[in-house]
């Protein structure tokens, strides 16, 4: 049988020969490297997908408009009796 290292070590090492400041460079240079990958929608497309979310929303808000109309009914019905 083999033995494994199972303390994780080796990607410690390159962590820790960078001081604070370089890991901090490294991360905004990596951020900014993603966002030049970032595809910005065009205005008409924005415009739709806006609309889409809003429709969405406010079915989903009369959805549960009217789930908590129904229930406020059928509690009010049954403790109050009328």
């Amino acid at each position: 049988m083999s033995e494994v290292n199972t303390r994780g070590g080796a990607g410690r090492d390159t962590a820790t020969r960078q001081g604070f400041f370089a890991r901090i460079t490294l991360f905004v240079a990596q951020v900014l490297d993603e966002l030049r990958k970032v595809v910005r929608p065009t205005r008409e497309e924005l415009v739709t997908y806006t609309t889409v979310v809003m429709v969405f929303v406010i079915a989903v808000m009369l959805f549960v408009a009217a789930l908590d109309y129904g229930i406020g009914k059928l509690v009010f019905w049954a403790f109050a009796g009328s």
